[in-house]
């Protein structure tokens, strides 16, 4: 193992040189980590922790094949992306083919922050408006221009939001502004956007681009309603607005039965752009922007050149095809299946025995746990998810939490994740929401009516997960249903989005 100094001299060190904003996990007690392999991490000890939530290794932490196809390719090549060389162009071909037919041109760049950024010029320029709609506790990236639309960041520091920015409720059923009683959440939500449509347009301004990521993570692990890209995306069009997916920590196969988590909303819904980074090169510095010939003529003709120094590189394509190659030949997406359903079976039968998780949700590999105080009032177990992520990491388990509240436990772990993991992580956490809802009196009497309705629909595609099955005993089935667990197939709460 490679350790240049001791875990104090690190620390020391980091806190002298590095600009003390960037922030490192688990900051009161921070892992000193030497080596990765595949899903695990390994600190300065050789301790090993099972890796939960790094979905920028996607195809596993060191994977041999990436390995060496970027030493190969860096003993032949590695040069400005201006000069002419097959491997962007090789690339560019095997990436658009995972894509709808209209979506063909591509923009490489080394960043998700970089690929946002220029989303927005491509947008700004074919519309010739400013004005972007973003969603609420969204989050784009760490460029001035993303800051500007993702309120994730601006609220939560000095900056106001700018006059050419207009954010739209969160489209979130289980704590949002229309929920799963709602007879049709998903038109109530792109409502929504319509209104800021109209008001934009009384006020003299016109909107450029709607962006959200296909699945919100930062603000909380959120799955749009079936229907709302659809409905927003006819909104935006009406207003001569561009839609951007921003695809960067949910795509290249992590929903499982798509490769991109747009994709399951329909094949009715095709983005005007998408974006792309974090797993692209599974650790290597990788993004893309992706969109139609239409709107990359429009920027084209705008006079202005565009050149990225490393971006689309040689060695960065080399890492891009060998991350495609793997997540095909390792079938990295059936495993994203299989083992996310059977999680989130899992987790569901923890929701059905622990009151302090109040929703599950989640697609493939792409799960978040809501932790609440009170399963009615769903008040945010904020406090209580710090102390289970630092618990978890006791026992060697590396979970993080994000949403608004700070009180959802994100799952986005290496896709070579595996049923044993699964089982081992929720074994802990079991074990630990045990011990918590001990020391704090929580009972798990009584908490929701039993009448809560069921209404919310989920894409098409998806199929129902029902929490009760034939093995469950009447015991459990009574748990489940004070718990406001309906068990028909209609239930709202019971079903998930499954591939």
């Amino acid at each position: 193992m490679c350790e240049l100094y001791s875990k104090q001299n690190t620390l020391a060190l980091r806190r002298k040189h590095i600009g003390p904003s960037c922030k490192v996990f688990f900051a009161a007690d921070p892992i000193k980590i030497v080596r990765a392999q595949r899903q695990y991490m390994f600190d300065e000890k050789d301790e090993q922790y099972l890796d939960c939530i790094n979905n920028v290794a996607h195809v596993g932490h060191c994977h041999p094949e990436v390995v060496k196809a970027a030493m190969k390719q860096m003993e032949l090549l590695n040069t400005n992306s201006r000069f002419l060389h097959d491997s962007i162009v090789e690339y560019a071909k095997r990436l658009s083919a995972t894509l709808p037919e209209k979506l063909s041109v591509c923009y490489f760049t080394n960043s998700g922050s970089e690929a946002n950024d220029l989303a927005l010029r491509l947008a700004q320029q074919y519309r010739g408006h400013q004005d972007v709609i973003t969603l609420d506790h969204a989050y784009h990236g760490h460029l001035s221009s993303l800051i500007e639309i993702s309120p994730y960041k601006f609220l939560k520091g000095k900056d106001v939001k700018k006059e050419f920015v207009h954010v739209a409720p969160n489209p979130d059923t289980y704590r949002g502004k229309y929920r799963e009683d709602h007879a049709d959440p998903a038109t109530a939500y792109a409502d929504e956007v319509k209104k800021i449509i109209e008001e934009a347009h009384k006020a003299g301004r016109k909107i450029a681009a709607f962006i959200a990521e296909s699945m919100q993570s930062c603000g909380g692990q959120i799955i749009p309603p079936a229907g709302y890209f659809q409905k927003v995306a006819e909104h935006i069009h009406r207003a001569e607005g561009v839609f951007i997916a921003d695809e960067v920590q949910v795509g290249f196969g992590r929903i499982g039965k798509h490769f991109w988590s747009f994709q399951m909303h329909g094949e009715d819904f095709v983005p005007d752009i998408i974006t792309m980074g974090k797993p692209m090169g599974n650790g290597h510095p990788m993004a893309c922007v992706v969109t139609t010939k239409e709107i990359a003529e429009a920027f084209s003709s705008s006079g202005m050149e565009y050149f990225n120094t490393y971006g689309g590189n040689p060695v960065s394509c080399a890492v891009g095809l060998a991350v495609l190659d793997i997540i095909e030949n390792e079938d990295l997406q059936g495993n994203a299946t299989r083992v996310g359903n059977y999680l989130i079976e899992l987790l569901n039968k923890q929701k059905a025995k622990h009151i302090l998780i109040g929703d599950i949700r989640g697609v493939g590999l792409f799960i978040g746990i809501d932790l609440v105080k009170d399963q009615q009032k769903r008040t945010p177990a904020t406090a209580e998810a710090q102390h289970i992520i630092y618990k978890m990491k006791e026992k060697r388990v590396l979970l993080s939490a994000d949403g608004p509240h700070r009180n959802v436990l994100k799952i986005k772990p290496p896709m070579c994740f595996t049923k044993e993991d699964a089982e081992s992580m929720v074994d802990q956490l079991d074990e630990i929401l045990t011990v918590l809802e001990a020391a704090t009196g929580a009972k798990a009497e009584g908490v929701i009516s039993d009448n809560f309705p069921c209404r919310t629909k989920i894409p098409n595609e998806a199929h129902l997960e029902l929490l009760s099955d034939s093995s469950t005993d009447s015991k459990e089935n009574s748990i489940r249903k004070r718990n406001g667990l309906c068990t028909d197939k209609h239930s709202l709460l019971s079903k998930r989005l499954k591939t």
